[in-house]
């Protein structure tokens, strides 16, 4: 399969997405008022410095006092409170809009697990599981298709955030959260962790490719083939202890503890969106990843120029 191109849009006042259009909204009412309240006082203040820039009367005389006017005093105090409230029932209004969407029974639920420094997806009613690519079907104006998120996080706190589609929730170990995204146009939404995470938490991008849904379905279909045995470099990498780590399907390669290598090539890029996915990448990356990212949890093999070569030649098959 090959990776859809890549679209770098990550504007939150560009929303394509229900979510993020609530909250765009939002913010837009917020500056909005912010920027009346800032003409307000910057043109009062620009006024008296023209009006009063030079004295009027004798600088020895006392300039006539106010002592207090109740209209003054009641504006400035009602004004604010009513501008306070207006911000905090629209606010209240999204986080409800937001928080306490119904999940319909055919709703496309995936469960998305924050590592040191990747994101682990699986979708759980379909069988499948990949990495650092969130898969969903375009919801249309026939055709909802809200996608649920289950958040978790195996170490660290991380938090899920792609600007376009939706506010940032965290990741928190043992507490799972839930947040939900209805994207509108077909496309790929890149995305971070937005809490940080340690060395790599700058690099630990995530991509949302949005599809039709024969394309959704096709892509699933393909996720759920084993790739074919017998490949140049098979044996030598099932005997290496990345079997240890990474899962391919029909291999003895079961690992969990890094990302799902069935299907990496039909991914976008490599380190969790540190470099694009090609042959070349793929070689310096099984080199030494450390050169790469340093501090993530793979480990500088010492392999052979040859085997370093096999290795890549193999994963190259695994579509």
């Amino acid at each position: 399969m090959t990776a859809p191109p890549i679209a770098v849009v990550t504007n939150i006042f560009r929303p394509l997405s229900t979510p993020a259009e609530s909250i765009a909204a939002l913010s837009w009412l917020v500056v909005g008022v912010c920027l009346a309240i800032f003409l307000v006082v910057a043109g009062l203040l620009a006024y008296t410095v023209v009006r009063f820039r030079r004295p009027a009367v004798d600088l020895d005389r006392e300039p006539a006092q106010v002592y207090g006017s109740s209209q003054i005093e009641i504006a400035w105090t009602v004004i604010p409170i009513l501008i306070v409230i207006v911000l905090t029932m629209a606010t209240a209004r999204v986080i409800t809009e937001v928080q306490d969407r119904p999940r319909p029974e055919d709703a496309l639920t995936v469960r998305v697990i924050g590592h040191q420094w990747w994101w682990e997806i699986r979708y759980p009613s379909l069988g499948v599981v990949t990495a650092n690519e969130l898969h969903i079907p375009v919801s249309t104006s026939s055709n909802q298709r809200p996608t649920f998120l289950q958040l978790d996080s195996v170490d660290v706190a991380h938090s899920f955030w792609v600007p376009q589609l939706a506010g940032k929730t965290d990741l928190i170990p043992n507490h799972p959260n839930w947040m939900w995204i209805e994207p509108k146009v077909e496309g790929t939404y890149i995305g971070n962790c937005a809490e940080f995470c340690g060395l790599q938490h700058a690099n630990m991008l995530i991509r949302v490719v949005v599809e039709s849904e024969d394309a959704f379905s096709q892509w699933i279909a393909h996720q759920k083939t084993n790739p074919p045995a017998g490949q140049p470099g098979e044996k030598l990498f099932l005997g290496l202890s990345c079997v240890n780590c990474h899962t391919v399907a029909g291999t003895s390669a079961k690992g969990t503890f890094g990302p799902d290598l069935t299907h990496l090539m039909s991914r976008q890029t490599l380190g969790s969106g540190v470099m694009s996915n090609t042959s070349d990448n793929l070689r310096h990356w099984i080199r030494d990843p450390q050169t790469v990212k340093p501090g993530n949890l793979m480990p500088n093999m010492q392999l052979s120029d040859r085997e370093v070569d096999q290795v890549r030649d193999y994963l190259m098959t695994l579509e």
